[in-house]
């Protein structure tokens, strides 16, 4: 054989070995996946709040999202986004058909995101998500501006039935924790009051101070925010088996004779079908950086009751409240008329 062919040969050798280097590359378990995740994320996250800005909901993500940057490394942003409306429909439905890639996450509130598709034909169930942990766990609560001549439930029970449809009622939306306990406690005292739904708290908050609606029902940490912040506000009644720590001076409204429990769940999630590498990621980020002592300090001081559940466990607890609700619209549907 000549030498010049030998070495158009051997010139040739590469070329023909490059594409099967490439398939086993590619066949090869875990080699892509460990370089992917690795450089993760590699532009900014979008995390969407299906809230106003200023609320309860907003403000939680905003003190948590420097802290899952953190744990995330690789210089990671996180952008947040209000998309208010519909109770939260809005935003847990554009949350639900983003792409399932790492970047775009959210808040889901509880009981919105199970009450809402109960009530309504929706294009989104809590089971649209991967859960990635909650958060927030705060009890419902009733508040009146300073001013008013409302001092107790029992009170504000004696002025509903003295004016049938008169007392008005702020809530962050219909099918909301807000919602469904201003439902509860006209049940339970008897009386009819009147609806006034908003995008968000920090609406209903607005609504209170400027004495446009009698009521405000908000949870106790975002009255408690906001009452710090100035809002002349006397809280009530908070919706919790116990009082709560953040407003230990606070009835709840059983000692008041009216036996409602309510919580609203803040956690975060994704779109179903995330990466198994990035979703471990996005977890353990969550996870660390809610026990962090600095955000645990900070949402202390902001009136936020943090309390984490692993995805496992917060799974359990959506379950459970689903089949609760489930019950609860054959018994007294909430929808709007």
């Amino acid at each position: 054989m000549s030498r010049q062919l030998c070495a158009r040969k051997r010139n040739s050798l590469p070329a023909m070995l490059a594409p099967l280097v490439a398939i086993a590359a590619m066949l090869a378990p875990g080699v892509g996946a460990a370089t992917d995740t690795s450089a993760y994320p590699t532009k900014p996250i979008n995390l969407i709040v299906a809230y106003a800005a200023g609320g309860g909901s907003d403000m939680v993500v905003r003190l948590l999202t420097p802290f899952i940057e953190k744990e995330l490394g690789n210089n990671a942003r996180i952008v947040v986004s209000n998309k208010p409306g519909a109770g939260g429909a809005i935003g847990f439905s554009e949350l639900a058909r983003s792409a399932p890639d790492g970047y775009t996450i959210g808040l889901i509130n509880t009981p919105n995101v199970l009450t809402i598709p109960i009530e309504r034909k929706t294009t989104f169930t809590w089971r649209s998500f991967d859960l990635l942990g909650n958060i927030v766990d705060d009890p419902g609560n009733f508040s009146v501006h300073a001013d008013s001549p409302i001092k107790s439930l029992q009170e504000l029970a004696r002025q509903a039935k003295a004016a049938p449809g008169k007392i008005s009622v702020g809530t962050t939306g219909t099918g909301s924790d807000d919602h469904l306990a201003m439902l509860l406690f006209q049940k339970i005292a008897n009386v009819q009051m009147i609806h006034v739904p908003y995008k968000g708290a920090s609406e209903v908050r607005t609504a209170a101070q400027g004495q446009q609606i009698d009521v405000a029902a908000v949870n106790i940490g975002e009255a408690q925010q906001f009452a710090k912040a100035g809002t002349p506000l006397r809280h009530l009644g908070v919706m919790s088996a116990a009082r709560n720590p953040l407003a230990p001076d606070v009835p709840t409204f059983k000692e008041q004779g009216y036996d409602i429990n309510l919580v609203s769940l803040r956690g975060l999630a994704a779109p179903k079908g995330l990466p198994a590498d990035i979703r471990i990621r996005l977890v353990a980020a969550t996870e660390k950086a809610i026990a962090n002592p600095e955000f645990q300090k900070k949402a202390t001081q902001a009136f936020a009751p943090v309390r984490y559940l692993a995805p496992d466990r917060y799974e359990a607890e959506l379950k459970e409240s689903d089949e609760q609700f489930q019950k609860l619209w054959k018994d007294m549907p909430w929808g709007e008329k």
